[in-house]
């Protein structure tokens, strides 16, 4: 799997080309945050509608499929609740990481942008968060490109990460036999 960064910025989030985006938000998160804040803005805030509306709450488990129309790149936008911020740790991350790749197999998407749940409001740092979404799509080779949504600081950390992975693959791969 190839994996990308980019910053959280409308422009540049403009200028990838994805099938989808996979975002999360926390039930007692307002108002939304890094990626997802930017995909509302960009919606006119249809996700916020939703989530005043009650047909969006942001629970541990809730997956959405959003439409895009024609306002962000990729087709479809899918959402996952996280639950509330004050229980989010690393066996929630790795769950909803889980159903994040779990549902773009699903949908049969190759090529997403993702930002890695509690990466915005900084609830889990880079280089674990990075670690688990590895695990993660180590379960899920069907995924080809992931572009992954975070502030420069934090991607240089998770690109550390990604190296000493690439590094160990590297090390211990066996060639076929003479």
């Amino acid at each position: 799997m190839e994996i990308r960064f980019v910053p959280p910025d409308l422009r540049r989030l403009d200028l990838l080309r994805s099938e989808a985006m996979a975002l999360s938000f926390f039930e007692d998160e307002r108002p939304l945050r890094g990626a997802l804040g930017l995909a509302d803005w960009r919606l006119c805030g249809f996700l916020s509608r939703q989530i005043e509306a009650g047909r969006a709450r942001g629970e541990l488990g809730e997956v959405l499929l959003v439409p895009a129309r024609g306002r962000l790149t990729p087709d479809k936008i899918f959402v996952f609740g996280l639950g509330p911020r004050a229980r989010f740790g690393a066996d929630i991350l790795d769950a909803v990481l889980d159903t994040m790749f779990d549902v773009l197999t699903c949908a049969q998407v190759r090529t997403s942008v993702l930002a890695i749940p509690g990466r915005s409001v900084e609830l889990i740092p880079a280089k674990d968060a990075m670690r688990a979404l590895l695990r993660a799509a180590r379960r899920r080779p069907e995924t080809d490109e992931v572009t992954l949504v975070d502030v420069p600081e934090a991607q240089k950390a998770m690109a550390q990460i990604l190296e000493q992975e690439r590094r160990r693959a590297r090390a211990s791969w066996v060639g076929p036999e003479p």
